[in-house]
């Protein structure tokens, strides 16, 4: 393994330190309140949502109506998140998932309301009673249905280091499982290697969900799912997130199960027929210089004349992977923003290279960089729902030019 530098940075948790994840964890201390705190915190933010109404037109028939509105649809939010386990889809708790929902709600209640101002008080009422339930239709697609949805997409890369004539090589890229407990995704996942059989499997990280990172049972069920992968030429992983993929639980999970954790290395995979690939598999830090570094002395030490495919969690390495001019880059880590609006796209892709690589296929002169969709959820109070970004594995073909 090569020697690491910077070792003091490195101890920093970079992503623990962005504002995102402070916000996460804030939104995440209800998860201990009782049921009556938490029925208190919806019938304030329901009653400061009626409140603004009453200011602006003193009609107390109209402000019960937004407040009892509301605290309606609240009560339809926690049904959901409340039915998630029961269907196997997600299993984060549904205090800390309840006020990340329920404060756009209001927000958008209280812009109706000044709204109305301007369009008649009838089109303001009937804004904000369209807005509730295309939330709470978002909420069943994006919670429900969407997640549960894992796709494949089938990919295919030419590659100069393959000699012509080279029979292609068939991979499968799985990123972000963030398991909380096994999930019909899980189920989907293994049914779609069955039918594909890929030759060799890679996996980028991101093995626990945040709400579990330090869940003994969880660790359990993550081996239960890593022991039941299989290929004829190996399974492969990297680690992701450090403050998900929390190093002192994550790295004694592959003790004695059938997948190589390529810490900081770079793995010879002979798969017959005389072919060959050189898989580099880096930690992720997200301290870019530190990791950019290491994938420096690692090519430095590689063969060159086989297919070099480098297996990193986040996209954030492509200006070097260019640079090392590599074949092909598999990540994670966006999750394709996890939630996409149309016409804007993603709200967030924790990235530090921001919309410049979501998700899918980008290409640089002879580097292929593959983001993947990934498998599961963000944890702590993010809500567990995907909208136009299905979960997905990867299968890849890799075939002389």
């Amino acid at each position: 393994m090569p020697e690491r530098i910077f070792a003091e940075e490195i101890d920093r948790d970079v992503m623990a330190e962005r504002p995102l994840h402070k916000i996460m964890v804030l939104f995440n201390k209800p998860v201990g309140w009782s049921n009556l705190k938490m029925t208190l915190g919806m019938l304030l933010l329901a009653i400061l949502g009626g409140t603004v109404w009453w200011l602006l037109y003193s009609n107390l028939y109209l402000t019960l109506f937004i407040v009892g509105m509301q605290l309606l649809f609240f009560l339809g939010d926690v049904v959901i998140l409340v039915a998630l386990p029961r269907m196997r889809i997600s299993f984060g708790p549904w205090r800390a998932q309840f006020f990340p929902l329920a404060v756009p709600r209001t927000l958008a209640t209280i812009a109706c309301s000044a709204l109305a101002l301007l369009t008649g008080l009838s089109w303001g009422i009937f804004l904000v009673v369209v807005i509730e339930v295309v939330g709470t239709a978002a909420l069943i697609w994006g919670a429900m249905i969407e997640p549960a949805r894992v796709q494949v997409t089938k990919l295919a890369i030419s590659c100069m280091r393959l000699q012509p004539g080279t029979t292609p090589i068939n991979l499968l890229h799985i990123s972000d499982l963030h398991i909380e407990r096994l999930s019909r995704r899980e189920d989907a996942v293994l049914h779609l290697i069955e039918s594909f059989q890929p030759e060799l499997i890679v996996l980028t990280g991101d093995y626990v969900n945040l709400s579990y990172n330090r869940d003994p049972e969880t660790y359990r069920q993550v081996r239960m799912f890593l022991s039941k992968l299989s290929a004829p030429y190996g399974v492969f992983a990297t680690l992701g997130t450090p403050t998900v993929d929390v190093r002192e639980n994550v790295i004694p999970l592959f003790d004695d199960l059938p997948v190589t954790l390529l810490h900081n290395r770079c793995q010879l995979v002979k798969l017959g027929e005389a072919r060959q690939l050189a898989l580099f598999g880096l930690d992720c830090t997200h301290h870019m210089a530190a990791d950019a570094s290491v994938l420096e002395q690692l090519v430095q030490q590689a063969t060159t004349d086989v297919p070099q495919i480098l297996l990193y969690h986040s996209p954030e390495l492509m200006p070097q992977a260019i640079e090392q001019e590599l074949d092909l880059y598999l990540c994670g880590h966006t999750h394709g923003g996890q939630v996409r609006l149309p016409l804007i796209g993603p709200l967030l892709t924790s990235s530090h290279l921001g919309r410049q690589y979501v998700m899918g296929l980008y290409r640089h002169g002879c580097t292929n960089l593959y983001v993947s969709r990934g498998v599961g959820l963000e944890g702590l109070s993010a809500p567990r729902v995907r909208l136009l970004t299905p979960p997905e594995i990867t299968m890849v073909t890799v075939r002389p030019v």
